[in-house]
Formats: C-alpha cells, sequence, structure tokens
C-alpha cells in the first residue's frame, strides 16, 4: 500500500511523497516549513504535513448518554510518524477549547494549546518516528447529528475535525479502532466490524476491529434505536439498520434494498476487475438524511425516504433508489480505495459514482431505458447551472477545505457524468475500461489526481486529451449550435453546424451527437456528427431527401442548446423514439428560456396536448415537471388564472385515460401542485379527508400529507378539524409525525407565525434538520405566500455566509434554491442584485451559489409579461 501510495503522489509534486526516515537521521536536514496557525484546513498545511507525517492510526473511545442534552466524553489516542520534529504538529479542531480536558504527548502531560481552529502540539514534546498523543475531551456536536433516539456522524468534506481532533485531509489515510457506549436497546454500526459487545448495567458497549485505511471524511459511526436485519446474498453477508414502522414499506423494500446492493457488487467487481476491497459491507437508513446517500466505507448511509418505497412507487422513484444505491456502492472503488489527494478533485469520485450508477441500473432494473433515464436524470440539472451567470467549471481550485462544500452541486453530478459519456465514447468502451482498471490498480488504497487519471487514459487513444480536458473539465459553460441546410431539387446539397460559446468566448467543445431527419410520411434518418472543429459539415446527409426539419442531439449525448425547428410542436408525438422526444422537451425549454423560438404560455400549451399523448412515464414526469415550472414561474399572475382552468381540467382528463398507475400518479401530483381554483381545491380536499385517491392512483400516507400540506398553503377553509393538526393524527411513524410538526408554522394562515418561524431559523439550532428547513422554505415562499415572504429576502442573503460555515455541504445553495426559486418579481430580482452590490468582496464561491440561484428569476424579468 505505501508502495502503491508514494506512486500516486508522485505523479503530483503538490502532494509529494517522502517515505520516512531512520530515527537516527539528523531532522534538521529534512525540515519542511512551519505552516501558520490559521482557520480551517489551508492547502499550506495540508501540503507541510503530507511531506512530515505518516503512519496515522486512530483508537476513540466514546460514551453516548441516553439524553440528548448531556455531552459525549471521549478518550481518543493519535499515533502518527514524523520525518521532522522541528516544528509543532497541527491536529484539526474546530469546537470550543473548553472541550479539550487534558493532554498527553509520548507518555508526558502537556499545556494544551489550541487556536485558530488547531490543537498544537509543541515541537519539544514529539520525537522523529512514533509518536503518541492521548487526548481527553468532550465531543464536539456539529456534526454528530444528535436526535432523541438516535444519533449519526457526516463528516465529509472537513468535519471529522468538528468531533474530534484528527489531521483532516483526505491524502493522510488512517485507521480507526472504535469503542462506542450507548444505551441499553441501542443498535451501533461502524466502518469495521463489530469485535465484542458487553452489557454494564443500563449501558451496552460496541468494540469495533480496526478499520481500513480510509480518509478522515469516510470515518462514520451510528447508533440509536435502530431495527437490524442481516442477509446474505451472493455469499456477501450485509447488515442493514433502520426505523421504518410502516408494514407495506418494509414488505415491499426490504427485498430490493439487499437485491440492489448484491447486483450493484457484482457489476462493480465484474467491471472493475477488483474485488469488493473492504472489511464489511453493512448499511444504514436515517430519517430525513441531508443527503440522498454518503458512501462511508464499511457503513453507507441513507436517506430513508429514498429506500423505503412501496406499491405506489413510480418508475422515477424505482430508477432513483436503484442509481442512489449503485452510486453509493461504486464509490467503494471510486472515491474509498482510490480517493482524491485534495479536494479540488471531489468532482472525480462523484463523476464515476454517478457514471457506474447509470450503467448498473441498465442491467439491475429490468426494462428501463437507459439513455431516456441519463438523459432525464442528468441534462436539466446540468444545464439549471450552466446557463447561469454563476457556473462553474468542473474542476475548480481550492485553497482551504473548509471552503470545499462549495465545490459540491450540479455540475460535478451531471455535467461531469455527459462529459464521462463523451469520454467513452471518443475514446472506446473498452479502452476506457481498461484505462479505468489501470488506474485503480495503480492507486489502491492510496490517492490520485485527475492529471493523473487523464495521463492514464491518454496512452490509449489518438485523441488529444489534454486540449479535450481543458474545455470540458477546466472551464464552465456551454455551447450554442447552429446550422445551415441547403436543398435543390427535393435533395439535400450540404448541411452543417456551427457551435459557439454561450458566454461569447472562443472555446471549442469537440463532441459527438446525433441528429434526425425527419420526413412528412414520419420516416426518420438519423445521422452522427463529429464536432471536432467550429463548423462541422456532415458530407453523409448529400443527397438525402430534403426532410420536414431537423431534430438535434436525437440521442440524448450531445451537451449544448441546439437548434429547435419551427415544425417541431406540431410533430412532437410522432416521434417514435422516447430518447427523442425527451431530448425534444430539455431543446424547447432550453431555448424558451433564451427567448427564443416559443413564448412560455405557448409551450405550457403545448405540454398540455402532450399529457395524454405521452406514453413513456419517464418523459411524463419531465414535461410535467416543467410545465408546472413554467406555470408559476414564467407566467404572469394574470396568465395563470387565465390558464388555469383548462390547465387543471387537462391534467385531469389525461389521469382518467392513462392506463398506467404511475403515469396517473405524476398527473395527480402535476394537479395538486397548480391547483388555483375552487372546484379543482375542493376535489382535493374531498380526497384527502375521505383518504380515498383517484380511480387507478396508489396514494400513500406521504402522499396524504403532501396533499394535506398542499391544502394548507392555500389557505383552504376546512369546515371541521384544520387540516394539518388532523393530518399530524393519521401519522403512525414517530419520525414523521416530528417532520410535520416543524412544517406547521410555515405554513400557518397568519403572517405573524410564518414571521416567528422564520425569525427562528436565524438561529443555528432550529437549521438543523437541513431537509426539514428546505422544505419549510418552500411553502414559506411559495407563490401564493410571496406577499408577505419577500420581506424575508434580505434577511435570508444576509444568513447565507453562517449557512456555509455551520450547515453541510448542499446547504447553502438548498437555501437559496428554496428561498428564491418561486420568485418572478422585478422586485426580488432588484434584492439580490441589490445584495451583490453591497458586498463587492463576497465569498466568490457563495456569490456563485447566489447567481445560480437567481438565474430563473432573472429569466423570469424577460420573459414574464
Amino acid at each position: 500500500m505505501l508502495t502503491l501510495l508514494a506512486a500516486a503522489c508522485q505523479r503530483q509534486p503538490l502532494f509529494q511523497t517522502i517515505a520516512p526516515p531512520a530515527e537516527s537521521r539528523v531532522a534538521a536536514a529534512t525540515a519542511v516549513p512551519d505552516p501558520p496557525v490559521t482557520t480551517g484546513v489551508s492547502e499550506t498545511l495540508a501540503v507541510a504535513r503530507k511531506q512530515n507525517i505518516s503512519g496515522v492510526a486512530y483508537n476513540l473511545n466514546l460514551t453516548i448518554p441516553a439524553r440528548k442534552a448531556e455531552p459525549i466524553e471521549v478518550s481518543e489516542s493519535v499515533s502518527f510518524h514524523l520525518r521532522d520534529n522541528q516544528h509543532p504538529v497541527q491536529l484539526d479542531f474546530k469546537a470550543p477549547t473548553a472541550n479539550l480536558h487534558s493532554l498527553i504527548i509520548n507518555g508526558q502531560p502537556v499545556a494544551i494549546d489550541h487556536r485558530n481552529e488547531h490543537l498544537v502540539l509543541p515541537a519539544a514534546a514529539l520525537k522523529l518516528g512514533h509518536n503518541v498523543a492521548e487526548i481527553s475531551l468532550t465531543a464536539g456536536e456539529q456534526s454528530l447529528n444528535r436526535n432523541e433516539e438516535y444519533l449519526y456522524t457526516l463528516l465529509v468534506p472537513d468535519r471529522a475535525r468538528t468531533v474530534v481532533p484528527v489531521f483532516d485531509q483526505p491524502n493522510l489515510k488512517a485507521t480507526f479502532t472504535l469503542a462506542l457506549t450507548v444505551p441499553l436497546g441501542w443498535q451501533a454500526m461502524a466502518n469495521a466490524p463489530v469485535r465484542d459487545s458487553a452489557r454494564d448495567g443500563a449501558t451496552k458497549q460496541y468494540t469495533f476491529a480496526t478499520s481500513d485505511s480510509i480518509s478522515t471524511y469516510l470515518f462514520s459511526f451510528a447508533a440509536g434505536k435502530f431495527s437490524r436485519l442481516n442477509r446474505v446474498l451472493n455469499g456477501r453477508a450485509m447488515s442493514f439498520l433502520h426505523r421504518e414502522t410502516d408494514p407495506a414499506k418494509l414488505q415491499s423494500s426490504l427485498g430490493p434494498i439487499f437485491q440492489l446492493h448484491a447486483d450493484a457488487l457484482s457489476f462493480m467487481e465484474q467491471y472493475t476487475g477488483l474485488p469488493y476491497p473492504f472489511q464489511k459491507f453493512d448499511f444504514v437508513s436515517i430519517p430525513d438524511f441531508q443527503y440522498g446517500g454518503m458512501e462511508h466505507v464499511g457503513a453507507i448511509d441513507y436517506k430513508a425516504a429514498t429506500l423505503f418505497l412501496d406499491e405506489g412507487a413510480t418508475q422515477d422513484q424505482v430508477l432513483a433508489r436503484s442509481n442512489l444505491v449503485s452510486h453509493e456502492t461504486a464509490h467503494m472503488w471510486f472515491g474509498d480505495l482510490v480517493t482524491m489527494q485534495w479536494f479540488n478533485d471531489v468532482w472525480m469520485k462523484e463523476v464515476f459514482a454517478n457514471f457506474m450508477a447509470d450503467k448498473i441500473t441498465q442491467v439491475a432494473v429490468k426494462n428501463s431505458n437507459y439513455d431516456l433515464k441519463f438523459v432525464i436524470d442528468h441534462y436539466p440539472a446540468a444545464y439549471g447551472i450552466d446557463r447561469t451567470a454563476g457556473a462553474n467549471p468542473i474542476r475548480q481550485p481550492l485553497a482551504n477545505l473548509q471552503d470545499a462544500g462549495s465545490l459540491y452541486g450540479n455540475i460535478i453530478y451531471h455535467k461531469a457524468p455527459v462529459m464521462m459519456r463523451q469520454l467513452e465514447r471518443l475514446m472506446g468502451p473498452e479502452a476506457f475500461q481498461q484505462g479505468l482498471r489501470e488506474y485503480l490498480r495503480k492507486y489502491a488504497h492510496g490517492n490520485a489526481t485527475w492529471p493523473d487519471l487523464i495521463n492514464l487514459l491518454d496512452a490509449r487513444t489518438p485523441a488529444d486529451l489534454q486540449a479535450w480536458n481543458q474545455v470540458w473539465v477546466n472551464q464552465p459553460g456551454r455551447p450554442v449550435f447552429s446550422h445551415e441546410l441547403k436543398t435543390r431539387a427535393g435533395k439535400i446539397t450540404s448541411l452543417s453546424l456551427t457551435q459557439r460559446a454561450e458566454d461569447g468566448s472562443d472555446r471549442l467543445w469537440p463532441q459527438l451527437f446525433e441528429l434526425l431527419l425527419v420526413y412528412p410520411d414520419g420516416r426518420t434518418k438519423e445521422l452522427t456528427v463529429n464536432m471536432t472543429e467550429r463548423t462541422a459539415a456532415l458530407p453523409q446527409a448529400v443527397g438525402e431527401p430534403a426532410p420536414s426539419f431537423i431534430l438535434f442531439n436525437s440521442t440524448g449525448l450531445g451537451y449544448g442548446v441546439f437548434p429547435v425547428a419551427p415544425q417541431l410542436p406540431a410533430r412532437l408525438a410522432a416521434l417514435k423514439n422516447p430518447v427523442a422526444r425527451a431530448a425534444a422537451y430539455v431543446n424547447l425549454y432550453e431555448n424558451m428560456l433564451n427567448g427564443e423560438v416559443i413564448k412560455p404560455l405557448a409551450l405550457l400549451n403545448l405540454y398540455r396536448q402532450a399529457l395524454t399523448q405521452e406514453p413513456e412515464e419517464l418523459n411524463l414526469k419531465l414535461l410535467t415537471g416543467q410545465a408546472s415550472a413554467i406555470f408559476w414561474q414564467f407566467l404572469s399572475p394574470a396568465q395563470r388564472l387565465a390558464v388555469g382552468p383548462a390547465l387543471e381540467q387537462d391534467l385531469w382528463t389525461a389521469l382518467q385515460k392513462n392506463p398506467s398507475a404511475n403515469a396517473k400518479k405524476l398527473l395527480f401530483k402535476t394537479y395538486q401542485s397548480v391547483a388555483l381554483t375552487k372546484p379543482a381545491q375542493v376535489r382535493l380536499y374531498q380526497i384527502w379527508q375521505a383518504q380515498k385517491a383517484p380511480a387507478g392512483v396508489k396514494l400513500t400516507e406521504d402522499d396524504y400529507t403532501a396533499l394535506a400540506l398542499a391544502l394548507a398553503v392555500r389557505d383552504y377553509p376546512a369546515p371541521a378539524q384544520p387540516i394539518l393538526p388532523e393530518q399530524l393524527t393519521r401519522i403512525k411513524n414517530a419520525d414523521r409525525r416530528l417532520r410535520l410538526q416543524f412544517l406547521m408554522p410555515a405554513l400557518a394562515p397568519d403572517a405573524a407565525t410564518r414571521d416567528a418561524f422564520f425569525a427562528s431559523l436565524k438561529d443555528e439550532k432550529n437549521r438543523e434538520k437541513e431537509a426539514w428547513v428546505t422544505a419549510a422554505l418552500g411553502y414559506l415562499h411559495h407563490p401564493l405566500r410571496q406577499a408577505t415572504s419577500s420581506n424575508y429576502l434580505p434577511a435570508s442573503l444576509d444568513l447565507l455566509q453562517e449557512i456555509q460555515l455551520t450547515g453541510d455541504i448542499f446547504f447553502p445553495y438548498s437555501w437559496l434554491q428554496a428561498t428564491l426559486g418561486a420568485y418572478q418579481s422585478p422586485a426580488a430580482a432588484a434584492t439580490v442584485r441589490t445584495f451583490l452590490a453591497a458586498h463587492p468582496d463576497y465569498n466568490p464561491q457563495l456569490r456563485a451559489k447566489l447567481l445560480q440561484a437567481a438565474d430563473d428569476l432573472f429569466r423570469a424579468e424577460k420573459l414574464v409579461p
């Protein structure tokens, strides 16, 4: 492992590894600079520590009391090897100094020196070679996610240092030996197997084996009142902790949950040529987990609502679960086995996890359309960022890990898979796979950079990957395509495409994609475009019959803003390939946002017609989502009132005509979303009150809760007991009851209660359940509530920097999106511009997030009449 790690590091001078010297060597001859003690984990500190420190191991013993309010006491031992002992060593610890009780280094008590988020170990107490620091402390709780009946760690990207002192950088991998003392009746799970457990009065101690060597952000444990299930599939033992109580969800979900993991493991072992690389493979389901999942070695965390589905689950939900499980399983190889050197390459682990998840789902879920799912999952999300003034490249610089959370977003999760699929197509699937296998073998149990991988792949293709990489990975934005078609006597004489950068630069995105020649009788002819120059001629088109129109990016593999023919709307339903229709929906929407080809109301009317004509469930999800967005964001209130009744009727008619239960549910959810008229709201109330879904629609407890919330935000006057208190009595699961209780003040009919709720969010403690907060903000800022909620906008923006420091990685953008996402008024846009003007030196990553979240608002200014 050390040899592999050294080889990985030698390719990147920034993190060059030098083998530890013999202890007799003179330290002064190999001294490294002494980095300053500054907040966060700076790149300077990380470089210095990587040169000087190796062989890190943590031994942790935590005592977790039954009462959430009581502190968690920790006994910690940190052992490490030093090459140079002439300077102090900084352990990262972002918690109050008062949490540190005692420090012993190499057997001698040492005064505690804690400053700027670091526990500084004095040089005088250190020696060449092996060192041990023993620390008694109270755990920091920022990332312990404590609840009354359970807790769990979530330490990505630099949150391990908020719990205990560590070397919190990804290329100082370490082993963890953990012991947890928990209340009797609690279950526990961590990275390594349980070695022993013993009861002591009202407590139980779990002692875990020493973990594999992992980065600190992958260290994890969960403990609490969970149910445990153990199964063996394909020879692999798996253990699962959960808190689900719904019998229907348990019956319909447990089998698929285990099977999906087994299938994903089998696929990854076959594709990579490497067996599962760690000691065990377990997972835990967390109510209202901050993300969909987190790839902790041997103990994956998941959001419970994504894993546990019921018989009313849509195809999209089933595919999303498969993708999530596959994504986190793929991380065991991409991210956990081979880890980025520094978090500027965090996107590498995410792109490969998504890339592999798409491949796994293609074979793991029967009758799934891989290409269609790829278009719908990735393109709208990627375009939603890349079209904005805050667009960021896939690979971004990072000076301090405290800012690493801002690197996450839809570019690395959704543009990067498009880029990777283009790269696979450019190289060929076999050469690409062999390159990835070499990468995993070479850097196994170590760290690597994106340039390391590009160098390996570059040797396997005649293409210039360095130049290709520069525009796709290192720069933001997308191209805009135009075309020129010439015909004579009913035949094509020439066809060419030209691309330009949307931002006006001279960049060129080399890529392969298809276009479709569509003829009056329904025939089509597909041609491949190899766009390596600014203008590409298609000689294969010459002599073909002149088409009625051309559909661009018909297989959904190209990237950019593609032309839309005026004839497309009338012929949309006649396109037989569902992927081609998905590409058409995406092309239409992007052109609408740019103010070209079609206006919002016209596109909504086109989608109204498509509601009864689109047979593919995933496409129906795409167009209903776009229709709802147009209705609330890009129509004026007057247009909304005018078109609303007809839209409601079209949705209800489509619901009754569609034979698919899943499609019916999608249509019902859209009907619920747009319902403005009294008759529509009465119908929804009657469905909720009687708990009787429309014929053919399967609604669950969660669906009825969502329906109750939709009625509440409309201030529906229930004739008997108010809707939300009544819904609260119907919810059986304790975790879901707590969620609704949290949301209720945000939906109160009186503005004073909503004002008080928003004011409460200024206290960090009231933002602990981030998924609850963003859901509440969505209702608080609903278009029907903006007459009062617009008053919250300035304070919401003022809180952003604090949220970035105290929240998890997706929270700042989620906060902004939930706050700004439904506004369309010039006044709201002016609030954002005023804030930006008043903060010219604002954190650039947060400024970019704000510009991303406000993009639809700025476009609505131009598009809404």
